[in-house]
């Protein structure tokens, strides 16, 4: 009996144990600089500031925590989660998507690994781009190195709402993409 009531309040407690962290900038708050190094899309080959690139355009960035290899920790779910959103993207005007791969000292790695992914998921919204940094991502975009992925949607240079997972794959792409059309409809 003392066996049975253990594992009747592991069950009631373990959908708490596996909710997702918090991680990104707050809704409201205006978007910081992000440098970083573009691979693949709008920039290739050199460092820029996407923030300052995509201005007020809605645009979802996505924060990738990713091995040294390149890999991103999410797996082949969270490849999935990317190539939705690239696809959803697609369907709204002037929407893109920046990933950005975070890791500790792994930044050469990444940018080898980029072209890879791209080439594999043939994304058509999607700019890939490396951080050069800290694992916790660029300064000012409250990352936090537990989530496997964060997404900061942006409209209009302001934070709209920012999610972040531990686990996440392609039927997450939804929530992201209705803050999105939300954010979009408001003129």
């Amino acid at each position: 009996m003392k066996a049975f009531n253990v594992l009747a309040a592991l069950v009631l407690v373990a959908p708490g144990v596996r909710a997702d962290v918090e991680s990104g900038p707050k809704a409201g708050e205006k978007v910081p600089a992000l440098k970083a190094f573009g691979v693949v899309g709008s920039v290739e080959g050199k460092e820029a500031d996407f923030a300052a690139d995509r201005k007020d355009a809605p645009t979802v960035y996505l924060f990738v925590k990713a091995e040294d290899g390149g890999l991103p920790v999410g797996g082949r779910p969270l490849g999935r989660f990317m190539k939705a959103l690239d696809t959803e993207a697609g369907k709204l005007d002037g929407v893109a998507v920046v990933a950005v791969w975070l890791g500790d000292k792994a930044f050469d790695k990444h940018k080898e690994y980029l072209p890879k992914i791209n080439m594999s998921l043939k994304f058509e919204r999607t700019s890939l781009a490396a951080f050069d940094g800290d694992k916790a991502g660029p300064n000012n975009w409250a990352v936090n190195a537990d989530a496997h992925l964060t997404a900061v949607v942006v409209h209009k240079g302001n934070v709209v709402k920012s999610f972040a997972y531990e686990s996440v794959n392609e039927t997450d792409v939804t929530a992201v993409v209705n803050e999105l059309k939300k954010a979009t409809d408001k003129k």
